[in-house]
């Protein structure tokens, strides 16, 4: 079974974490998760970790590479000297991810954007059921943020947003969308994939079952709970989201390597 890379030069795991991170935004181009200037994907610096690399504001996902993003710190500083050229950072990024990764030692990565049928599920107030074996990933392991205060511009709302997150690894922000935040690149994207399509799923079961005068049937809390073990784990997104970065580099032509460079101060 294939495990998540592992590296002795913190460097190089900087390096492959920037290649990852400007792939999971072209996945999300590739899905269509993108909304105009909105939405971002963050991932933790292993050398800084009090920082977070992020994209620059205004560039299609599709167009994003590794050499482009952003080094921010938790106070929303960019890190002149490890940063892209583009020096224009998301305000309503910084307010949540930033939230997100100082109460959240534990996350790596963290996406958020408004997809649409996350939007559509997040104007009904109510978490994921466990209706199916993808949804079980959630159970009991997602949050329901129950406040829309527009958009996300100061501390006390990514901090409120971050609160609601608590430990789990997934949260529908209603009237918004949806946030991911997990162990691993691979596992973010996997995640918000799947909840995406859980959301789409739900609201279609739900109008089926309602033509039929019925309710979706739930699975059982003791099943929904060990699928939950199985498919909800971080090596179980890891392993999901492997996938879809084989296909982006076979697509692409385009794989991490390595070649060292002279090292920045630390």
């Amino acid at each position: 079974m294939p495990l998540p890379p592992t590296f002795s030069d913190p460097f190089e795991h900087r390096a492959f974490l920037k290649f990852r991170l400007a792939q999971a935004y072209r996945i999300f181009a590739k899905y269509g998760y993108d909304e105009g200037i909105a939405g971002h994907i963050t991932v933790r610096d292993p050398i800084r970790p009090d920082c977070y690399w992020v994209n620059p504001w205004g560039v299609h996902f599709k167009l994003l590479q590794p050499e482009m993003l952003l080094l921010v710190n938790h106070e929303g500083k960019i890190q002149e000297k490890e940063s892209g050229p583009s020096r224009f950072l998301n305000r309503a990024a910084y307010m949540i991810h930033s939230a997100i990764h100082e109460a959240r030692p534990d996350v790596i990565c963290a996406a958020h954007s408004h997809t649409t049928y996350a939007k559509a599920f997040g104007t009904l107030g109510v978490p994921l059921d466990p209706i199916t074996q993808d949804s079980c990933a959630f159970y009991e392991d997602h949050a329901l943020y129950s406040e829309f205060r527009g958009i996300v511009t100061d501390r006390e709302e990514g901090l409120a947003i971050a609160n609601a997150l608590g430990s789990k690894k997934a949260a529908i922000l209603q009237n918004h969308g949806i946030l991911v935040a997990t162990k691993s690149i691979e596992s973010t994207v996997f995640f918000f994939i799947s909840m995406e399509k859980c959301c789409q799923v739900q609201m279609l079961a739900e109008q089926a079952a309602a033509a039929l005068g019925q309710k979706p049937r739930l699975i059982d809390p003791e099943n929904a709970a060990q699928t939950q073990k199985q498919l909800g784990s971080e090596i179980g997104g890891w392993l999901n989201g492997l996938p879809e970065f084989q296909l982006l580099e076979h697509e692409e032509g385009n794989r991490f390597e390595y070649i060292s460079a002279h090292k920045e101060d630390m």
